[in-house]
């Protein structure tokens, strides 16, 4: 009897130690890939994969056009960031966001999301957020998808990030 308790009590803790070694390394890799968007980013362009010309408005807040060379801050300490756009018919200004990065079921980096914050990091708009597939993520450079509703179909927007300052 004693034997079987210390044979259950054995695999729990080499289960534990498993488990916990696993998370960490993972979680290691999505700090690491969290520090490279650390700075400012410009957004080099919004591509569409697809056949057609699309109009669109991204995030409920202005036109596609108005976001190419867009400035874009993250800081990945407290996962806060702001856009800024830029031009009359772009609705001008600062947007502060939260963001967040998730891994998939196999613990790689795969969705990308935001949400819009006031000054003082409050959700607006419910937490409603965006999300986003990870293309791909390194210190200079970033794209990310997302699929999007258009007529009867659907369409991919491509984003293409350049970062300009640390």
């Amino acid at each position: 009897m004693k034997k079987s308790v210390n044979a259950i009590f054995a695999l729990f803790i080499s289960v534990l130690l498993i488990s916990c070694g696993g998370s960490s390394s993972l979680g290691k890799e999505n700090k690491s890939l969290r520090s490279n968007l650390d700075g400012t980013w410009e957004l080099k362009g919004v591509t569409y994969d697809g056949e057609g010309y699309y109009k669109s408005t991204l995030f409920d807040d202005a036109n596609a056009k108005c976001y190419e060379g867009s400035e874009w801050f993250f800081r990945s300490n407290n996962s806060t960031g702001t856009y800024t756009l830029s031009g009359d018919e772009c609705n001008p200004g600062i947007r502060y966001i939260r963001w967040s990065i998730q891994n998939d079921a196999n613990g790689n980096p795969s969705t990308f999301t935001f949400k819009f914050t006031d000054e003082k990091k409050n959700d607006l708009y419910g937490g409603a957020g965006y999300v986003f597939n990870i293309q791909s993520i390194s210190e200079s450079s970033m794209v990310l998808s997302s699929t999007e509703s258009a007529g009867d179909g659907n369409v991919d927007l491509v984003y293409e990030f350049n970062k300009i300052m640390q």
